[in-house]
């Protein structure tokens, strides 16, 4: 069957592995080495140094590939390797438009990275799109989206980003981390370019770091493969093979983080000392209807504050959660919370954050896949 009509599930489980040429392994086999021999000078099979290219890592960038319904994948060292990836296609004196509310860490590498380098940097709220186009001059390059954003959940309309890039010939790169390639592809919205932080959902265990880049579009594929080897980010395939491990079942862990995120949301929304809740489910949640378009569903990400706004509350919650776990990241099977202010978005200045809604109580929580009523009940007991 041709990749392009798979379903998701069936792509998941296939799309772009095989099995192994050499012993027929049905699970693409973890090629620990760094070269490969040569019959002769130019005569080889395809390999030559594992940083240029390994069977491995060859196998999951076709698999993410066919996910997102692009034509190229590249796996990187981390999800910020795979965004630095991207940084490096501009020159100095370009200028990039991102959502101002972002994960603390690309803020971080923009800011303190390449900012010296001479790009410059213009960080709007994406919610209207329109607001785009305000920033707009002749030396802006690249628009940057993240949709569902990190930690609001706001919601970007991929396609109204797209017709403004392509109006004015730049190009647009969609970080789709929270959603994943089951909830929405934007390449097929109209995005050049997406990234994944694949430590996340992709991996889906919390066992491995990677970023992921994805495109339809060839002479973008060459500058990304070229960097990708020039600078060297790239993951080893220990790591390329447990995330093609992940893959195998993110169909089926994004339905259920999906439907534990709406029972805990719902909940959330009920409690008398949580004063706001940031879901993209909710009617009333920015953008609902935009969600609706471009996605198959709403996500388990969850962010909410609380009644006071106090940052001691907030310390206090999380202390007292016990399925929940404190801890950085997110995506894995196991529910987690985060405290943005302090973990996350520590890198972005108070002004900045609170410009954006990260107040000293707002509570990121990734949910997982056990049973939603512990879920629900682990959070009762912490905000009681």
């Amino acid at each position: 069957m041709d990749e392009k009509e798979m379903k998701f599930g069936t792509k998941a489980i296939h799309a772009g592995v095989h099995p192994d040429p050499a012993t027929g392994a049905i699970m693409t086999p973890i090629y620990q080495t760094s070269t490969y021999v040569q019959e002769g000078v130019g005569n080889h099979k395809g390999f030559e140094y594992s940083r240029t290219k390994n069977p491995t890592r060859d196998t999951l960038e076709r698999s993410i590939a066919a996910l997102e319904n692009g034509k190229f994948g590249a796996c990187f060292g981390s999800g910020l390797a795979a965004i630095d990836c991207v940084l490096k296609m501009l020159e100095p004196g370009d200028e990039v438009i991102s959502t101002n509310d972002l994960y603390g860490g690309t803020y971080r590498l923009f800011k303190t990275i390449f900012e010296k380098y001479g790009i410059k940097f213009h960080f709007v709220g994406m919610a209207d799109a329109a607001n785009i186009e305000d920033h707009v001059n002749a030396n802006t390059k690249l628009i940057w989206v993240e949709t569902p954003t990190n930690p609001m959940m706001n919601i970007i309309d991929i396609s109204a980003c797209a017709a403004i890039a392509k109006k004015h010939k730049l190009k647009l790169a969609v970080d789709n981390t929270f959603a994943t390639p089951y909830l929405q592809t934007p390449l097929d919205l109209g995005a050049d370019i997406v990234m994944h932080s694949a430590t996340k959902y992709l991996g889906g265990h919390s066992d491995v770091v990677m970023g992921a880049l994805v495109c339809k579009d060839e002479s973008i594929a060459k500058e990304i493969y070229r960097i990708q080897n020039s600078s060297g980010a790239v993951c080893g395939p220990m790591d390329a093979f447990l995330v093609l491990r992940g893959i195998k079942t993110l169909h089926l862990r994004i339905q259920r983080h999906c439907e534990n995120g709406r029972e805990v949301a719902e909940f959330l929304r009920t409690h008398p000392k949580v004063d706001k809740v940031y879901w993209p489910g909710f009617k009333d949640h920015p953008n609902h209807e935009v969600a609706r378009k471009q996605m198959k569903d709403f996500g388990g990400m969850i962010s909410f504050s609380l009644v006071g706004n106090k940052l001691s509350d907030a310390h206090e919650v999380v202390r007292k959660l016990k399925v929940f776990s404190l801890a950085e990241s997110l995506g894995g099977v196991e529910s987690l919370c985060g405290h943005p202010v302090t973990m996350t978005h520590a890198s972005i200045p108070k002004e900045e954050r609170e410009k954006a809604g990260i107040v000293d109580s707002l509570i990121r929580l990734s949910v997982g896949i056990e049973d939603y009523s512990d879920l629900i009940q682990d959070l009762k007991q912490a905000l009681n």
